[in-house]
């Protein structure tokens, strides 16, 4: 098989195979690249960073810039070094932000919340749209039954049976980021009434 085709590894194998990398490098090398203590030391924030969980090229160089604000005052580190640290985790597959994005979508799926929360959350986190919209293709999500599910996981089997009643678990569901439309499926009315 050919080298130049990726296959796919593990986040940790990824990590680990970047550790050591990184363990043999030069101080410096040619072409400008930052030297290794520069390097290693964001590099090794960034990748401790995902070691955790995925993230997205925002929250990671948000991350980055708070964790390593002394060394960018202190001049050792710049934006621009930061946003090539990214660039460089992007091309070895550390940082993915379609895959972040999958996984935030399920992961909120499975937290009982809805679209338009998750799609809210999703923009704040500087994800393309495009993207966006490959994640929720992706998880295939039947959002008045997901609602439904809810909001008998909350409130019981029986639909409620009075306006205050209705209302409070209307207000429930529009909360967790269901539309107008899959609230009223899911309390039993018809989008017609």
């Amino acid at each position: 098989m050919s080298e130049d085709i990726k296959q796919p590894v593990s986040v940790e194998e990824l990590l680990e195979n970047m550790r050591e990398e990184l363990d043999e490098t030069h101080p410096a090398e040619e072409g400008g690249r930052r030297s290794r203590k520069r390097g290693r030391s964001a590099r090794h924030v960034a990748m401790d960073v995902l070691a955790h969980r995925d993230h997205s090229r925002l929250e990671l160089e948000e991350k980055l810039t708070k964790k390593l604000s002394n060394k960018i005052e202190d001049g050792e580190i710049s934006a621009e070094d930061i946003a090539c640290l990214l660039d460089e985790l992007t091309e070895d597959g550390l940082l993915d932000e379609a895959r972040y994005a999958e996984s935030f979508v399920n992961g909120r799926v499975r937290k009982g919340q809805g679209p338009v929360r998750i799609r809210r959350d999703l923009n704040q986190k500087g994800l393309p749209r495009h993207l966006l919209q490959q994640a929720f293709d992706a998880a295939d999500v039947n959002w008045r039954q997901r609602a439904s599910e809810v909001r008998r996981k909350k409130f019981g089997n029986e639909a409620p049976q009075d306006y205050k009643e209705r209302a409070r678990q209307a207000r429930f569901l529009q909360y967790r980021g269901f539309s107008s439309e899959q609230i009223q499926s899911a309390l039993g009315e018809s989008y017609a009434d």
